[in-house]
């Protein structure tokens, strides 16, 4: 309730300012110059990974027309090209691939979330929509990221058109994050209900997310191999925007054009670990008897080319580029940054600290405490590409300016009932910790940001934070632990400083997790 009083006196406080300021106290001037710079390098990121960069940079025609190149594979046309796609950032895929292909292209079938076109009309992003006459069938589905009755119409008809190909035919696939809710298509007689229940089953008792796809791909048709079994014997080009830390391609959407590697005593094992074998519906234990003998077609999926055509990586390294050319020692920290945002908070605010004085002091006079405790953080995230060694070395050689690169998808532990994303809610977090201990002459910002441009259930795709922020927020009466304390970040930055630390970019069209940068700059 504190966060929400604290609240009302901001709301009428002067509207949202513009990034770059350009004020005339020197220290805010140069802060928010340099906000503008982190801006720069966020959107440098998503660019790198938007739909028209990464098919063009995958697919190309011959001069004739009379083939589509993949990286290093080429593929006869010949009015053969068919188009299936299922994801958050699909319809920009489609575009682009509609765009390329022109002519060669027959039919397409894509599943996106309800809403999405009209927010790309309402946002002026004519790149992200289809033509008008478009061969491309769009359907809205899976409201909240949930599957339902509309998904499950646009899965069948994804299926419908996959199974009708010929070993002529090629089938292009496009797949994003989210593409699990927008393609369910049970195998009868389950039903979309029973397979949610058990899902929620599982969850509710503690199952983790590798063994939930085990049992959703086992009771799927489309999933685990599925659609590229529906689609044999065509040829198929999977394209895939990984939103997943590793860029698996057998978990992402679940993988429906990946052979899956479990069997039915997989799944089976899974649900006696969890007391849940005998209270199975019916129609579960019918479609787990029968699968083992059922024939689907060719298990593997020799006929299948994955391509991943933009991830987290892709991203940091297009910003890395972009910083180095700012002048910046420039160095990507990790692109699989997971676990507890708290955690990931004192990561931060510790390397900001040993490396701001092994950057202002080149290496003498470090704190070996500050370092050890940094060591063991990180050792306990198992980080499993952390180069952190690499990154405070290239710290101690810079003659300048430093920008450490890292993305992923830490989480929230939810505790109350405020408004924000995990993007913003690291950066308060952030925030607190570099104010703990006087970081000597260097000016220190971190930003983390959604590549999706949306942090939350909020219009903001992240924030931007410097040391001075838990002092500042309580000179103007607003106190960060309680903020915090109800995960009431959005609120707190729309009334700190009239919300000139939100960073606002609108959808954009991709999704290839969160980037955080952390910049060090020498007085």
């Amino acid at each position: 309730m504190a966060a929400v009083l604290q609240v009302l006196p901001c709301l009428a406080r002067a509207p949202l300012r513009p990034l770059l300021l350009g004020g005339t106290v020197v220290r805010l001037a140069s802060g928010m110059a340099l906000a503008e710079q982190a801006r720069q390098l966020f959107e440098s990121a998503v660019g790198a990974v938007l739909p028209g960069p990464m098919l063009h940079r995958v697919l190309s025609l011959d001069p004739g027309g009379g083939q589509l190149k993949v990286r290093d594979r080429s593929f006869q046309l010949r009015q053969n090209l068919y188009l299936v796609g299922f994801g958050k950032a699909v319809l920009g895929m489609a575009a682009a691939a509609e765009e390329l292909l022109g002519q060669h292209l027959v039919q397409g079938v894509i599943s996106v979330p309800k809403g999405i076109r009209a927010a790309m009309e309402h946002a002026g992003k004519q790149e992200m929509l289809l033509k008008p006459h478009s061969c491309v069938q769009v359907f809205e589905g899976a409201e909240d990221n949930l599957p339902d009755r509309d998904a499950l119409r646009a899965a069948l008809a994804i299926r419908q058109l996959a199974e009708s190909l010929t070993a002529d035919d090629l089938l292009l696939v496009l797949i994003s994050g989210g593409g699990s809710a927008l393609l369910p298509a049970p195998i009868p007689p389950v039903t979309l209900e029973e397979k949610q229940t058990l899902t929620k089953l599982l969850a509710a008792r503690g199952a983790n997310i590798q063994e939930l796809n085990t049992i959703r791909k086992a009771l799927s048709q489309l999933k685990g191999g599925g659609l590229a079994r529906a689609a044999y014997p065509a040829q198929v080009v999977s394209l895939i925007l990984s939103d997943v830390v590793g860029d698996p391609v057998e978990v992402i959407a679940s993988g429906p054009t990946v052979a899956s590697v479990h069997n039915v005593q997989d799944c089976l094992h899974i649900l006696n670990r969890y007391g849940l074998r005998a209270a199975l519906p019916r129609s579960v234990k019918t479609v787990l008897a029968r699968a083992d003998s059922d024939p689907h077609g060719p298990h593997t999926c020799g006929h299948v080319l994955n391509v991943i055509i933009g991830s987290n990586a892709l991203a940091l390294a297009e910003a890395q580029r972009q910083a180095e050319a700012l002048g910046y020692q420039a160095v990507v920290l990790s692109a699989a940054m997971q676990g507890d945002v708290e955690s990931i908070a004192r990561f931060y605010g510790l390397l900001a600290q040993v490396a701001g004085t092994r950057l202002t002091l080149a290496g003498a006079g470090a704190s070996a405490e500050e370092g050890e405790q940094l060591r063991e953080l990180a050792a306990e995230l198992q980080l499993p590409d952390l180069q952190l060694k690499e990154a405070l070395e290239a710290v101690v050689r810079a003659r300048g300016p430093v920008c450490l690169l890292a993305g992923g998808e830490p989480t929230v532990q939810l505790q109350g009932s405020g408004k924000g994303g995990r993007n913003q809610e690291l950066a308060l977090r952030v925030g607190v910790e570099l104010g703990r201990q006087p970081l000597g002459p260097v000016d220190v910002l971190f930003l983390s940001g959604g590549t999706d441009g949306q942090d939350g259930p909020t219009e903001a795709a992240g924030a931007w934070v410097m040391p001075g922020l838990a002092s500042q927020a309580a000179a103007e009466g607003l106190d960060v632990a309680t903020f915090l304390s109800h995960n009431d970040s959005h609120t707190f930055f729309r009334c700190f400083r009239g919300g000139v630390h939100l960073l606002h970019t609108g959808l954009t069209g991709t999704n290839v997790m969160d980037a955080h940068l952390l910049f060090l700059r020498p007085r």
